[in-house]
């Protein structure tokens, strides 16, 4: 039998979804308001209404079409065609290009002249510090 003229088993598609998105059972049952036995019921049918459908797409963040459509096969081969190993791989590395839109220099010279402004900061209260006391001092 061909995968094309099998009926698709919504549920399991429900249950492929759900693994995928890192959702437990009681999670989408909590989701929907029901039990966990429940949405065990609902991915072990071959076929849900419309309105029930509706509801567990909501809860996992999909659409109703992605539900009917979902396939293991499109998944993997999205997979395969979007990861790639960097350990054996490099063309990754090279492909990442960074520029910053800045000079560094610049950056370096600009932390040095805040950092100046906060130890001349610290310096001044410090000092006010000390004036404070010193007129305790003379009060008493």
């Amino acid at each position: 039998m061909s995968t094309l003229s099998r009926p698709k088993h919504i549920g399991r598609n429900i249950s492929r979804i759900r693994e995928l998105r890192d959702m437990k059972q009681e999670a989408l049952a909590q989701a929907l308001g029901t039990s966990q036995q429940t949405v065990s019921a609902i991915e072990n049918s071959e076929t849900i209404d419309d309105t029930r459908l509706a509801e567990v797409a909501k809860a996992l963040g999909v659409t109703v079409e992605a539900i009917k459509n979902y396939c293991d096969d499109m998944v993997l081969n999205i997979i395969n065609n979007t990861f790639t190993n960097t350990s054996h791989d490099s063309s990754t590395i090279n492909s990442i290009n960074v520029q910053p839109n800045f000079n560094p220099l610049d950056k370096i010279v600009e932390l040095y002249g805040e950092k100046e402004k906060l130890y001349e900061r610290l310096i001044q209260a410090e000092k006010d510090k000390v004036e404070y006391l010193e007129k305790i001092a003379k009060g008493k």
